[in-house]
């Protein structure tokens, strides 16, 4: 891992000298002659003793710096960092980007890690080079943009859309990070995709009132086969589908709820999204490239992989393999023990049901989706006589939701993983496959392993990995803490559905 990479001047400026892109994200670089702060694979070439670093796009703004209208450094993709750390730091990291210090303010950041507003400004400022306010108004102004050059809002929609609280406020940051007025933004936006048009690219806005189309980027290597795969063949009727080549899906949001269509392309994710409430556009952004683990670093789990010479050409054979997680932490645990011990059909069967009995109907004129997955204060209340499953199973399930309703576990982004673990070993019925599948797909945890799980086993034998649970978890600490992907690697060596994405015409 590249922690505190921004400190290294000599590897930052190796890594300006070769215009990796790789490193997009992981630091940013400021030029004091100039004033304007980029992604490292910025084209331009400024001389060394020019050049600053820093950790985050908000500690470059911080210290005065603009964006580049070059490179835009608020468009490349997060840092791997944040979204792969328990500690503080990333669970911090990880509330800001879904919006917590908008609608919760500070006070409500730290009451969610359990520390001070002091301690949380100390740390965050310490390691990030930002504090809480700061981090949340860059991603203010990306959201900003991203509204501003791809939907038709009016300005004042736009900042409302984008959590400012006032248009003074909105006009003032936009101009003070792109060195442009909102409506020059635009204007500028406009120019750009009438270039595009004339070559014969798709250009970037929708045509669509209500719905906003963006490119989500991402880090290459990207293979989508077992990402895309996973999440058609076990989507949940109502809930999730495969349309026209693309993933959809409904997610609840904080003040409302939203339809996502989700599309893999060569270099990005092509995204439409549909909010009935414009404050969660930011929410909704975060969690699709959650879901999909788009800030994740191929090259960085690859190669740790590779120095196993049993894993080395399952990984070269399709590399760039991605976690896919969830965008509700609380829907996955709930299909996790509807999962267990039945197939992929059964578990979308009985998850179909409760849709169906508690889950909210929501309107979808693009596609077949009709329901929010139901939560689990609504599921705490069901009769589990309802419910065609083992009364064993029965209980499990009431365990988890109501734990989950009464907030004695935590599966959120700002979630300790230690301690959601301890919560869940201790409920009933689950044993090390359902607690490490929600730990991989919920929690968002790298370096989890399910030594049990049928597939892995059989993969690994093939591969002449040692037949035993035991055996096989002690050669899986040769992966790590990357052991979530060598799932996925694992996983792809069998002839299963979750492996191959869909047709494009496949419903």
């Amino acid at each position: 891992m590249l922690k505190d990479m921004h400190q290294d001047t000599e590897a930052c400026e190796r890594v300006i000298r070769s215009r990796d892109a790789r490193f997009d994200g992981w630091f940013f670089c400021a030029v004091v002659t100039t004033g304007i702060y980029c992604r490292p694979s910025c084209p331009a070439r400024p001389h060394r003793k020019n050049l600053r670093f820093y950790p985050t796009a908000a500690a470059a703004q911080r210290a005065g710096f603009r964006a580049c209208k070059r490179c835009r450094p608020d468009a490349s993709p997060g840092s791997p960092d944040w979204n792969i750390r328990s500690d503080l730091i990333g669970r911090a990291m990880r509330l800001i980007a879904d919006g917590v210090v908008d609608r919760e303010g500070v006070t409500g950041l730290a009451s969610r890690l359990g520390y001070s507003v002091r301690q949380i400004q100390r740390e965050l400022s310490a390691e990030v080079g930002a504090g809480p306010l700061a981090l949340a108004r860059a991603q203010r102004a990306q959201t900003a943009r991203v509204l501003i050059e791809t939907s038709r809002l009016t300005m004042s929609g736009v900042a409302f859309a984008a959590g400012f609280a006032s248009i003074r406020a909105f006009n003032d940051t936009v101009h003070e990070v792109f060195a442009l007025s909102p409506t020059e933004l635009r204007a500028e936006a406009a120019r750009r995709g009438g270039q595009r048009a004339a070559r014969g690219m798709p250009e970037l806005s929708s045509a669509t009132p209500g719905l906003l189309s963006l490119r989500l980027p991402f880090r290459n290597p990207f293979c989508p086969d077992n990402l895309f795969g996973h999440l058609a063949a076990t989507a949940v009727p109502g809930v999730e589908e495969w349309r026209a080549g693309a993933y959809r899906r409904t997610v609840r949001l904080p003040h409302g709820y939203a339809v996502v269509a989700l599309r893999p392309t060569d270099d990005h994710v092509a995204a439409q999204i549909s909010v009935t409430d414009q404050r969660d556009l930011t929410s909704a952004i975060s969690r699709c490239r959650w879901m999909l683990d788009l800030d994740a670093d191929p090259v960085a789990v690859d190669a740790v992989l590779c120095q196993d010479p049993l894993m080395a050409e399952l990984v070269a054979s399709n590399p760039g393999r991605r976690v896919p997680r969830t965008v509700d932490p609380a829907e996955f645990a709930v299909r996790a023990v509807l999962g267990q011990q039945v197939s992929t059909a059964a578990a979308r069967t009985h998850a179909g049901r409760l849709v169906r009995a508690y889950g909210d109907l929501v309107p979808d004129e693009r596609g077949g989706l009709t329901h929010l997955f139901p939560t689990p204060q609504v599921l705490a209340g069901m009769d589990p006589s309802d419910l065609a499953m083992p009364k064993s199973r029965r209980r499990t399930l009431m365990g988890l939701v109501e734990a989950l309703a009464q907030g004695r576990l935590d599966l959120d982004l700002g979630a300790d993983w230690r301690e959601a673990r301890a919560t869940l070993n201790a409920l009933h019925g689950f044993g090390p496959w359902t607690v490490e599948s929600i730990a991989m797909r919920s929690l968002g945890d790298p370096d989890t392993f399910i030594a049990g799980d049928l597939g892995i086993r059989l993969a690994a034998e093939q591969l002449g990995m040692p037949a035993t649970t035991r055996g096989l978890k002690e050669h899986a600490r040769l992966w790590r803490p990357w052991r979530s992907y060598a799932v996925q690697y694992l996983w792809a060596a069998g002839d299963h559905p979750i492996n191959r994405m869909p047709t494009e015409d496949a419903a």
